[in-house]
């Protein structure tokens, strides 16, 4: 146990068989269960669990029947975690990039009753040249633009480095969302703060540092692949949340300035465009003035109403 309260560690695992080892050998002693979730691998990565388990009581494998993605084997344990009465579940990858020996900072703040969640961030305290450095530049630009989305899309705008998978959530978190909705597969980080948010949970960046291993490959992630698949997710994450949070839980205005925005800046961008095209290919018929003034009126309107929906958002956000 860490400070009275019981410790579990979820690993989601995916054809890890190189690295899950030394990812089992590296768990300290405050964690009392680790759950290895096995996501349908076709390896030996199994096999390298379960003789670790015989020499390590606390290991346990589960498997699921069919792939899910990440994010599916992290709700698998999350589950098992609560339904076996552990306080707060760790999540880290099975490919040895999150330092164990650092997992006290995460815990610290839930156990304190300063956060629900928290989650490693590998830009912060000194750690930013050096991950900037080893992080590749397609990666790192993917990662800028994803947490950029997600500020907006979860309302957690102080967070960063939303796509870090080294977590900590207590149990009365786990046990209010409804997982079943949850995106299952590479982009779930983004896809539980959303949740966390809409249920009203709250969550702290930790400053954790990069692990970067020579020579082995690690992070399965396509910098720009991951970003053109999730955003679409974000975007309806987005949505929902408002409707969730601001609409069936709890009323606030914040949600008519966000829909009013979308319909002015909407409106204001396809009326500019049809004069500009009615300008240059259709011999200039219906450009006047006013309609030139109605385009700008809209566009300001519309970008006036997102900043206050904006603010108020992050307000509630705090």
């Amino acid at each position: 146990m860490y400070r009275k309260k019981k410790i579990s560690l979820v690993i989601p695992a995916y054809n890890e068989e190189k690295l899950i080892g030394d990812t089992l050998k590296s768990v300290p002693k405050i964690i009392d269960r680790v759950y290895v979730v096995d996501d349908k691998s076709s390896d030996n990565q199994n096999e390298v669990v379960l003789a670790y388990a015989k020499k390590d009581k606390r290991v346990r494998l589960l498997k699921h029947e069919q792939n899910q993605g990440c994010g599916g084997a992290i709700i698998t344990g999350y589950r098992q975690s609560s339904a076996d009465g552990y306080d707060i579940a760790v999540v880290v990858g099975g490919d040895n990039q999150m330092p164990l020996n650092e997992v006290q900072n995460l815990l610290d703040p839930i156990i304190d009753k300063k956060a629900d969640y928290t989650k490693g961030n590998r830009f912060l305290l000194g750690q930013f040249e050096r991950t900037v450095e080893k992080m590749p530049r397609l990666r790192f630009f993917a990662n800028w633009i994803i947490t950029a989305l997600t500020k907006i899309a979860s309302g957690f705008y102080k967070i960063s480095d939303v796509v870090d998978g080294y977590t900590a959530i207590n149990k009365k978190a786990i046990d209010t969302i409804n997982w079943d909705k949850a995106w299952k597969g590479y982009g779930y980080p983004i896809d539980f703060l959303v949740r966390l948010n809409a249920y009203g949970f709250k969550v702290a960046d930790v400053p954790r540092t990069a692990i970067y291993l020579e020579g082995e490959r690690q992070s399965q992630i396509k910098g720009m692949d991951y970003a053109i698949k999730v955003s679409p997710m974000i975007v309806r994450n987005f949505f929902w949340r408002l409707k969730f949070r601001y609409l069936y839980l709890d009323f606030h205005p914040l949600i008519f300035f966000y829909y009013f925005s979308m319909i002015l800046i909407l409106s204001g961008f396809g009326l500019g465009i049809y004069l500009i095209l009615d300008k240059f290919f259709l011999g200039d018929t219906h450009v006047t003035p006013s309609m030139s003034i109605l385009v700008a009126l809209l566009l300001i309107s519309g970008f006036q109403f997102l900043f206050v929906a904006m603010f108020y958002d992050m307000e509630e956000g705090k």
